[in-house]
């Protein structure tokens, strides 16, 4: 998958991660959406370097979505948990 790729799997899982772990959050929709692309991008680093799960070119692979989906809840979580009561 090229980059461009990477960059809509992971607006999408972001979208995903929020309906999962619904409330506020401190960044709003952009703060989600950049870290749904981040989580992306981890996930898929992660799952290739330590899973043995090597990344595969098809876009609709679901060990894919799931490594993008679950960066993309640990970093929601990590952001609410560093940022969350700064901002009330």
């Amino acid at each position: 998958m090229g980059i461009l790729s990477w960059i809509l799997l992971g607006l999408i899982a972001g979208a995903i991660a929020k309906v999962l772990l619904p409330g506020r959050d401190p960044g709003g929709f952009v703060g989600t959406t950049v870290i749904g692309i981040a989580g992306a991008f981890i996930g898929g680093w992660l799952s290739a370097r330590y899973f043995d799960r090597p990344i595969v070119k098809d876009f609709f692979d679901g060990a894919t979505w799931a490594a993008a989906i679950g960066g993309s809840l640990v970093l929601l979580i990590a952001y609410r948990l560093l940022f969350g009561n700064s901002r009330r």
